[in-house]
């Protein structure tokens, strides 16, 4: 796929819509359509990268209550001809088919490859990949197993949602300040992953996001990481141009961005 002079590709990820409330969800929501509209007439493509929501369900008749005003957005740019894909993340795993029945926007399990503009793309959430974590391994099988799905999906909507949310909260706690810290070339799994790909096949542009920290790292001559942040704090994404990938906030948080370049 070759772009045309005027359009580029964007990369967003980690909006978690649902989270930490209401009202911080619904603002961040507007700040996320706002973005949209910006970029609308200068877009090719568009990936999202992971972590739309806090938590995503798909019951058999019954999605999540709320981000109409995505939904509604992300639809308007499918109608106009604009490719999306969405990449699920650790948060919003349990997609289905909703997307493509309503959106026409193709969902994606696991990292894939693509070819723009003559550059190699490895596109992925980012969650489970590299050394260590064991933990956190062990319980995505048991997540996306499909009869644990199953039995999740007999709760009623409203004991599901409560323990997702549960969870989801202790994650973040667990978590911490780490999320805002480099934690340096050896201890970073994602850099460590991608310099373990790069062994066996070349890429242009690595794109993740789940680490929740904007940086853009150079991996060799011709080839670099990039992770894509967050709508929580930086409000940072990627725009490819056909020959370049450049990592940009838009609410003026470029000072946030990691670089090693």
């Amino acid at each position: 796929m070759n772009l045309p002079g005027d359009k580029n590709i964007y990369f967003i990820s980690d909006f978690h819509l649902g989270a930490p409330d209401h009202v911080s969800s619904l603002q961040r929501e507007r700040i996320i359509v706002e973005f949209l509209d910006a970029i609308k007439n200068d877009t090719a493509e568009l990936f999202i990268v992971g972590d739309m929501f806090d938590f995503w369900y798909e019951y058999r008749k019954v999605v999540p209550k709320g981000f109409v005003r995505l939904l509604g957005k992300l639809a308007e740019l499918t109608d106009a001809g604009i490719p999306i894909h969405f990449f699920v993340g650790n948060h919003d795993m349990w997609m289905k088919d909703y997307f493509l029945q309503e959106l026409n926007i193709p969902v994606y399990f696991h990292p894939e490859v693509f070819e723009r503009g003559g550059k190699r793309f490895l596109i992925g959430h980012g969650d489970g990949l590299g050394p260590g974590d064991h933990g956190y391994k062990r319980l995505k099988k048991i997540f996306r197993n499909p009869f644990c799905q199953w039995l999740f999906g007999i709760l009623p909507p409203m004991a599901g949602m409560g323990i997702a949310n549960y969870m989801s909260r202790r994650s973040r706690v667990k978590t911490g300040a780490t999320e805002e810290i480099f934690l340096g070339e050896d201890k970073e799994w994602l850099l460590i992953y991608c310099k373990e790909v790069l062994q066996k096949e070349n890429f242009d542009f690595f794109v993740f996001g789940h680490r929740h920290l904007a940086l853009d790292y150079r991996l060799s001559e011709r080839s670099r990481y990039i992770n894509l942040g967050d709508w929580i704090r930086y409000y940072t994404y990627a725009v490819f141009d056909g020959k370049d990938m450049v990592l940009r906030s838009f609410k003026g948080n470029n000072d946030k961005i990691i670089k090693n370049w």
